[in-house]
């Protein structure tokens, strides 16, 4: 297993890590992405262990909890062989204050976190979303006392835009504070749009790319193809689950499938091996969640790594999933001359 350096840190994570999505699977959207419980997400973790995958990621919100518990329970007896990865700031409960950045919100959300976990700290804390209405200054603030009480380690942010992350860096480096060292967010090959603006900011402000949903929301896993109806288990055949999710249109899945099938069919690689690997060539990827059903779908996007696609086929995959850019990203690209584009 490859290890890379997580943005501007001394800390280093592996390539993949297995979220845990499918943990607890409470509720219709979380029950449709999968229902693991102790005993299987423990065999997972061991599977992990042995490919020496050890970085584990969850969130306060999956299944209400459930999946944080389970993890707790599938790392027992491991936790110095483990990385622990959680997210908050979605709403929690009921209460006007169980829910944001705050102060009270995320100092409880990380006790709860931690209870949950049966751990005493999270190697890497990230905000789930973020928070317009509490200032930077209290977030980051709260974050420095969280990391003095030895209660995490390393934060990061998830699904900012980059104004959101460029003026929260700029306040850690004025008042020196936590710097977000991982941005997790929404990546694959047909889901381009992390490219357009986070992409150049992590590469100039040295932010990591901790990746959610790699394989498109299920669109890449190997079962969506053109005239053929989905298997009976496939969560993209909930209603609540791809209204939530992004949108891609069907052709344009299609078309990146194609080419995917056609690289398959050369390398002996599977659609979803080479979804991945395509992500682990691309800039700023440090580590990419993974999920898993069971084991059969682990060890298979286990075998994303140890192997390198061909220049000649990541240039096929960047065109088959090519998009027009919004402005102003089209317009920069005719001034390549000296603003030329990260990838």
């Amino acid at each position: 297993m490859e290890f890379r350096q997580l943005g501007r840190s001394g800390f280093k994570v592996p390539v993949l890590s297995l979220g845990t999505g499918t943990f607890g699977g409470s509720g219709e959207f979380f029950g449709a992405w999968g229902q693991t419980d102790v005993a299987e997400a423990t065999r997972l973790v061991d599977i992990c262990l042995e490919a020496g995958l050890n970085m584990f990621d969850s969130a306060d919100i999956y299944s209400a909890g459930a999946a944080e518990e389970i993890l707790g329970e599938a790392i027992k007896g491991k936790r110095d062989k483990v990385i622990i990865s959680t997210k908050g700031t979605f709403r929690s409960s009921t209460g006007p204050n169980d829910v944001g950045s705050s102060r009270y919100h995320i100092t409880r959300a990380v006790e709860g976190s931690l209870r949950r976990l049966k751990t005493d700290f999270i190697d890497l804390y990230q905000l789930h979303g973020f928070d317009a209405v509490t200032p930077i200054e209290e977030v980051l603030g709260t974050f420095d006392d969280l990391v003095r009480a030895g209660k995490i380690r390393y934060v990061g942010c998830s699904n900012f835009s980059g104004w959101h992350l460029m003026k929260s860096l700029a306040i850690s480096e004025k008042y020196n504070l936590p710097r977000y060292v991982a941005h997790q967010a929404y990546y694959s090959l047909v889901a381009r749009d992390y490219e357009w603006e986070l992409m150049p900011l992590g590469i100039a402000e040295n932010v990591g790319a901790v990746v959610w949903s790699p394989l498109g929301w299920a669109r890449l896993t190997g079962h969506v193809r053109r005239g053929q109806p989905l298997p009976e288990n496939s969560r993209r055949r909930s209603t609540l689950v791809n209204d939530i999710g992004p949108q891609a249109p069907d052709e344009y899945v299609y078309k990146v499938v194609d080419a995917i099938d056609a690289i398959a069919h050369e390398t002996g690689k599977s659609v979803p091996q080479i979804a991945l690997n395509w992500l682990l060539q691309r800039p700023t990827v440090a580590n990419i969640i993974i999920g898993a059903r069971n084991e059969q779908q682990l060890r298979t996007n286990l075998g994303a790594v140890g192997w390198k696609l061909a220049p000649e086929q990541i240039a096929r995959l960047d065109a088959a999933s090519e998009v027009p850019l919004p402005y102003p990203y089209w317009h920069q690209r005719g001034f390549s001359e000296r603003n030329p584009a990260p990838v």
